[in-house]
């Protein structure tokens, strides 16, 4: 059974997803649409299939659809497909409110179909062996910095629905729910907040402070994480890893998961056609999203933005 596969914008990221969908051997690449109508020909001739001329018209003729349209636009577009009975791999965030996303976990849930968050770095940590440890961690420090993109890529949102999204989504699988949020930002470039850090406390007296910058000088990608029993300090961009604990973390996952995008498309396909789980349920992806809010809704009324 070959899965009939819909790409629903043209983007970079967009881009990324159709040449997986192309390279699939379990699906049969329908189509693509993009308003940009001359970006969405141009990688529809790339990949030797249709243009579409509507969104609804590629919903139609698929069974499932990513979605790599900017992020303001991704709850709407997830509802319709799914209101068309279309299974669905978004890239994050799933929505920007903690309510809607619940409710589109809701109705892919009642339809019986697949919703997939793009949450794929979460690949990387079960990879390294981070989901497997015994304890749970008592404080984790998280820094997620770039300069600023110089073609604007994903202006439209925040830092913290941009970069941090991630990041609160790990912190949720190693750590649960956040029951107090707090968070300081500022706005740089964009008219959005550029530069935010979050500092969350759980249950449990965990603690989680998260930096996220889109306006850095230069990259850094580090995680440190603090058990009872030692440390864990992730540079994700060196692939080097500090461990004081007796747990085994495996440092450089590059050979084992040389493709995390690719490995997350696959796995969503293979759950459409019944074959494997879904790898980040949208009830799964909704913590994120539910802390992102609060941490922006805190943020704009300190700054007056």
């Amino acid at each position: 059974m070959s899965l009939k596969m819909g790409l629903i914008g043209a983007g970079v990221f967009g881009g990324y997803h159709a040449g997986k969908i192309a390279e699939s051997q379990t699906t049969d690449f329908v189509g693509v649409f993009d308003p940009d109508t001359a970006r969405a020909a141009e990688l529809a001739e790339k990949h030797g299939v249709k243009a579409s001329t509507s969104q609804a018209e590629l919903l139609a003729a698929t069974d499932a659809v990513v979605i790599a349209c900017p992020a303001i636009y991704h709850a709407e577009t997830v509802e319709a497909a799914l209101t068309a009975n279309c299974h669905v791999l978004v890239e994050k965030p799933l929505a920007l409110t903690g309510e809607t996303a619940k409710a589109l976990a809701a109705q892919a849930d009642e339809a019986g179909l697949v919703l997939q968050v793009g949450h794929q770095e979460r690949l990387v940590l079960k990879e390294m062996g981070l989901f497997d440890l015994p304890e749970t961690p008592t404080v984790i420090e998280a820094w997620r910095e770039s300069p600023p993109a110089p073609t604007g890529r994903a202006g439209d949102v925040s830092v913290i629905f941009d970069l941090m999204i991630h990041d609160l989504d790990m912190v949720a699988c190693l750590m649960g729910g956040a029951d107090k949020i707090k968070g300081q930002g500022a706005i740089i470039h964009s008219g959005l907040i550029d530069e935010a850090t979050a500092t969350l406390g759980f249950a449990n007296d965990g603690r989680a402070v998260i930096t996220s910058s889109r306006a850095a000088e230069e990259r850094r990608r580090k995680m440190r994480l603090a058990f009872k029993s030692g440390e864990i300090e992730i540079d994700f961009l060196t692939r080097e890893v500090r461990n004081t604990t007796p747990f085994e973390v495996r440092a450089d996952v590059s050979q084992s998961l040389p493709d995390p995008l690719g490995a997350a498309d696959n796995a969503f396909f293979a759950a459409c056609l019944g074959k494997g789980p879904v790898l980040v349920p949208g009830s799964e992806a909704v913590e994120a999203v539910r802390v992102a809010e609060a941490l922006e809704t805190t943020i704009k009324t300190t700054t007056g933005a």
